[in-house]
C-alpha cells in the first residue's frame, strides 16, 4: 500500500459519515452535547467557513480586474454582462416555476398533523426580514446598490455585487492605460490571484476537518426525529433537484454541445464539499480554476461565477417555491392561479434583492409569504429540516453557476473544444487509473 493515497472527495465523505455517526450519539446525550458543540465542534466547524470567505474576495478581485483588463473592450464586456443576467434570470425563473408545479402535483404538506411538527425559533430571520421588506427594491434602488459609496466599507462585509462592480471598472480602466504602465499592475494582480489559488488548496487540506464538524452540529442539535413528519417534503425537493440538474440543466448543457454527468464528474469534490458544508462559498475559487481549465476565457469565468452567486441560484430558488406551497398547504390555504404567479413574481425579485444575506432562503420566504396571505409561522415548522435541504440546493446553486460558464462561453463562442476534449480525456485517464 505504499504511496496510497485517499482523494479530497473520499475525505469528505469519510469525515461526512463520522460526522452523522457522532452528531447521532450526541443527540442522545444533553449531558455532554452542549459543552462538545460550543467549545469543540462548532469552533472547528467556523474556523473553515471563516477561512473560505477570507479568500474570497481577494480571489474575486484580483482574478476579475486580471479577467476584465484581458477583454479590453467595453462593449464586448457588456455583451458578456447582459447575456449573462438574461441567462440567469431565464434559469431562474424556469426553477421557480418547476418547484411550484412540483408541488402542486405532489401535494407535500397534505394530510399533515401539524400537531405532530417540532418547532424551532425563527426570530433571528425576522430581523433581517424587516429591514429587507422596509428596503426599495425599486430598478433605481438596485443600480444604486451595485454601486460601493466606499469600496473598502463593501470589501470589509463581503458585498460581492459592489465588489463586483468596482472590479469590473477597475479592470476596464486599467486595459486603457499604455502597456508600460498596465503591465506591471497586471502581473501584480495576476500573482495574486495565483497566490490566492494556492492558499485555497492549502485551506482544503482542513476541509474534512470542518465538514466533519459542521455535520456533527447539525445531527447532536436536531437528529433524525424530527425528519420522520417531514419525510415527504424532504423526498421532494431532493427529487425536484435532481429533476432540474439532470433534465433542465442537462438539456441547456446538451443545446451547447455539453454533457452535465461530464460537469459533475468534474466537479466531484466541489459537490461533495459545497454539500456536507452547505456552502457554495467554499468551492468558488475551485469552481473558477476548473471551468477556466476546461476551456472557459478567464473573462468570462470570473465575471459570471461570482455574480451567479448573487443572481444564480437554482436550488434556492427551486427549494423557496416548494416551501411556500407547502406551507400553504399544510394550513389547508388554496392558492389561485393569481396568488401563484404573484408569488413566482415576488420570488423572483426577493431572491435577487437580498443575496449574500445570512439564511437567504428563510428570509427570502419571510419576505415573500404574506405577498399571498401565507401564514409566516409555517416556516418554524420546517426550519429543523432546513439544514438537510439547504445541503441539496446548494449542490444544485454550484452545478448551475459551473454550467452558467460554459453556457456564456460556448454563447460568445469562446470555449475552447480542444481544450475541452484534451479535459476529459486526462478526467478518463485519471477514473480509469484511479478504479484498477
Amino acid at each position: 500500500m505504499k504511496g496510497f493515497k485517499i482523494s479530497l472527495a473520499w475525505q469528505i465523505l469519510i469525515a461526512l459519515a463520522l460526522g452523522i455517526v457522532v452528531g447521532a450519539i450526541l443527540h442522545n446525550q444533553p449531558e455532554n452535547r452542549e459543552w462538545l458543540v460550543v467549545n469543540i465542534l462548532k469552533p472547528a466547524g467556523d474556523i473553515f467557513i471563516h477561512l473560505i470567505k477570507m479568500i474570497v474576495v481577494p480571489i474575486v478581485i484580483s482574478t476579475l480586474i486580471v479577467g476584465i483588463a484581458g477583454v479590453g473592450d467595453a462593449k464586448k464586456l457588456g455583451r458578456i454582462g447582459l447575456k449573462t443576467i438574461i441567462y440567469f434570470e431565464v434559469i431562474t425563473t424556469l426553477a421557480i416555476v418547476v418547484g411550484i408545479t412540483l408541488a402542486n402535483v405532489f401535494q407535500p404538506g397534505q394530510g399533515i398533523d401539524m400537531s405532530t411538527l417540532a418547532t424551532v425559533d425563527i426570530s433571528k430571520y425576522e430581523a433581517t426580514t424587516e429591514q429587507v421588506q422596509n428596503a426599495p427594491h425599486s430598478l433605481v434602488a438596485t443600480i444604486l446598490g451595485l454601486i460601493p459609496q466606499n469600496i473598502f466599507a463593501a470589501i470589509a462585509s463581503g458585498d460581492m455585487l459592489p465588489i463586483i462592480f468596482f472590479s469590473v471598472l477597475f479592470g476596464m480602466g486599467l486595459s486603457a492605460l499604455p502597456g508600460e504602465q498596465r503591465d506591471p499592475l497586471l502581473k501584480v494582480f495576476s500573482s495574486v490571484s495565483a497566490t490566492m489559488f494556492r492558499v485555497t488548496h492549502m485551506i482544503m487540506r482542513y476541509a474534512p476537518v470542518g465538514v466533519f464538524a459542521l455535520i456533527s452540529v447539525t445531527v447532536a442539535s436536531f437528529g433524525f426525529a424530527s425528519l420522520i413528519p417531514l419525510a415527504k417534503l424532504v423526498i421532494l425537493v431532493y427529487a425536484a433537484i435532481a429533476f432540474f440538474a439532470f433534465v433542465v440543466l442537462g438539456l441547456v448543457a446538451r443545446m451547447c454541445q455539453l454533457r452535465i454527468t461530464t460537469l459533475m464528474r468534474i466537479l466531484k469534490d466541489e459537490l461533495i464539499l459545497s454539500f456536507s458544508t452547505a456552502s457554495s462559498e467554499t468551492v468558488l475559487p475551485r469552481i473558477m480554476e476548473k471551468m477556466e481549465a476546461y476551456g472557459a476565457p478567464k473573462a468570462i469565468t470570473s465575471f459570471v461565477v461570482p455574480t451567479g452567486y448573487s443572481f444564480n441560484l437554482d436550488g434556492s430558488t427551486l427549494y423557496q417555491s416548494i416551501a411556500a406551497i407547502f406551507i400553504a398547504q399544510l394550513y389547508g390555504i388554496e392558492l389561485s392561479l393569481g396568488q401563484e404567479i404573484v408569488l413566482v413574481l415576488t420570488l423572483m425579485v426577493t431572491s435577487k434583492g437580498i443575496a449574500g444575506v445570512p439564511g437567504v432562503s428563510f428570509v427570502v420566504l419571510l419576505a415573500t409569504l404574506g405577498s399571498v396571505g401565507i401564514p409566516l409561522e409555517g416556516l418554524a415548522f420546517i426550519a429543523g429540516v432546513d439544514r438537510i435541504l439547504d445541503m441539496a440546493r446548494t449542490a444544485l446553486n454550484v452545478v448551475g453557476n459551473a454550467l452558467a460558464v460554459l453556457v456564456i462561453a460556448h454563447w460568445e463562442k469562446q470555449f475552447d473544444r480542444k481544450q475541452q476534449v484534451a479535459y476529459e480525456s486526462q478526467l478518463k485517464k485519471l477514473s480509469t487509473q484511479s478504479s484498477s
